[in-house]
C-alpha cells in the first residue's frame, strides 16, 4: 500500500483537516497500534485519549470532529469505520479467489454428483458416494465430506472441515478450519447399570448464508434436524447440541454451548460463554450478556437478559448491586454486635 493523502482523501471522497496532502500512507492498524505512515480511524468519544497519543501518520474522523491532534494528519468522513473498511477492502489481504479444478491427491468416490470444470476440490480430500456438490463450491485440502451429503452453490469448506454422513449445507455456506458438522450426539440411556448409546439417526441441516467459525461442532440430531438458519453467523469453539433449532440471522459467541433440542428464535444474539440448557426456547429479538446461563424460556424481545439464572438486564443488575453491598453490611452487623 503507498497512497497520499491527497488521493485517499479522493477516494473517500472525505476533507483533508490537517497535514501535508503529499504525505504518503502505507498501512493501517487500530489508534493503539498504530505506528507512524499507517492510517488509523476515530468514531467514538471513548477513544478520544487514544486519538491523543497515536503515532499514526494519518486518521479518519467524522465530520463533526473538533481539535484534531497537531501531530496527527486527519481526515474528515461521514462515516469513520466503513471509511477505513474501504480502505482496508482495497489496499489489504484477499484470500485466493475461486479456481475451478480437482488435485490429484483428492478422493472422489463413484457417483459424486459435481462438475469438476466448476468446482474446486483440494489436496487430501476425500468425497464419499452419494454426495452433492453444486457450481462454485470449494473443498479445502484434507475435507471430508460423507455418503449423501449435499453442498449448495458457492458454499466454501476451509482446511480440515468434516461434513458427515447426510448432512445438508445451502448456498454461500462458509465453514472455516475444524468445524465438523454432523457428528453423533450426545445421547445416552442409563440401563442396566450402564450407559447405553441412543442412535443418532438425523442429520444436520444449514440454511443460505451462514458461516461457522473455526473448531465449531454442530451435532447431528437424534431424528429429524439440527437446523441452523438463513444468514446465521457463529463464532470460533461453539458447541451445538442434537436437535437444537437455532433461528434466522443469530449471532454466536465464543465458547457458548447450546444442549440438544433447545429453540433459540430470529436475530438472537449470544456473547461469549454463554449456556443454553435442553430443551429451553428463547424468543426472537432477544441479547443475551455475557457468560448467560439460560435454564427456562424467554418471550420474544427485544429484549437483554444476563446472569445466572439469566434474568432481565435490570433485575440482574439490582441483585448484583446488591451482592456488592453485602461486605458492608456484614461489618456493619459486626460492629453493632461489639456494641452489644
Amino acid at each position: 500500500m503507498h497512497i497520499t493523502l491527497a488521493e485517499l482523501t479522493e477516494l473517500l471522497q472525505g476533507t483533508l483537516l490537517s497535514g501535508d496532502p503529499a504525505l504518503a500512507v502505507t498501512g493501517f492498524a487500530s489508534l493503539k497500534e498504530a505506528r507512524a505512515g499507517d492510517l488509523s480511524f476515530y468514531y467514538d468519544t471513548r477513544y478520544r485519549e487514544r486519538l491523543e497519543k497515536t503515532r499514526a501518520g494519518a486518521v479518519l474522523v467524522p465530520r463533526d470532529c473538533a481539535n484534531c491532534p497537531p501531530h496527527v494528519a486527519c481526515i474528515a468522513v461521514d462515516n469513520p469505520s466503513r471509511a477505513f473498511e474501504k480502505v482496508v477492502d482495497t489496499y489489504g489481504f484477499h484470500a485466493a479467489a475461486f479456481e475451478a479444478g480437482v488435485h490429484p491427491s483428492a478422493v472422489i468416490a463413484a457417483g459424486v454428483k459435481h462438475d469438476p470444470a466448476k468446482v474446486s476440490i483440494g489436496a487430501n480430500a476425500v468425497i464419499e458416494a452419494g454426495a452433492e456438490l453444486a457450481d462454485g463450491v470449494e473443498i479445502g485440502a484434507g475435507c471430508y465430506v460423507g455418503r449423501d451429503a449435499v453442498i449448495g452453490r458457492d458454499s466454501k469448506l476451509f482446511a480440515s472441515v468434516t461434513i458427515h454422513e447426510a448432512c445438508e449445507l445451502g448456498e454461500r455456506v462458509i465453514l472455516h478450519s475444524g468445524v465438523v458438522i454432523g457428528a453423533d450426539g450426545f445421547g445416552y440411556e442409563f440401563d442396566k447399570g450402564r450407559h447405553r448409546k441412543v442412535r443418532q439417526a438425523g442429520i444436520v441441516q444449514i440454511d443460505n448464508d451462514v458461516e461457522i467459525g473455526a473448531g465449531t461442532m454442530v451435532d447431528r440430531a437424534r431424528f429429524g434436524r439440527t437446523w441452523i438458519g438463513e444468514g446465521t453467523k457463529i463464532d470460533n469453539l461453539v458447541q451445538i447440541g442434537h436437535n437444537a433449532v437455532i433461528g434466522r440471522h443469530c449471532i454466536i459467541v465464543a465458547c457458548c454451548a447450546i444442549a440438544g433440542s433447545a429453540v433459540i428464535g430470529d436475530y438472537v444474539v449470544m456473547a461469549a460463554q454463554c449456556g443454553v440448557a435442553g430443551h429451553v426456547i428463547i424468543g426472537s429479538q432477544i441479547t443475551l450478556g455475557a457468560r448467560s446461563g439460560v435454564t427456562k424460556d424467554i418471550p420474544d424481545g427485544p429484549a437483554t437478559y444476563m446472569g445466572f439464572p439469566a434474568m432481565p438486564v435490570m433485575d440482574e443488575r439490582r441483585r448484583l448491586a446488591s451482592i456488592n453491598r453485602i461486605p458492608a453490611l456484614a461489618a456493619r452487623v459486626k460492629e453493632l454486635e461489639k456494641r452489644g
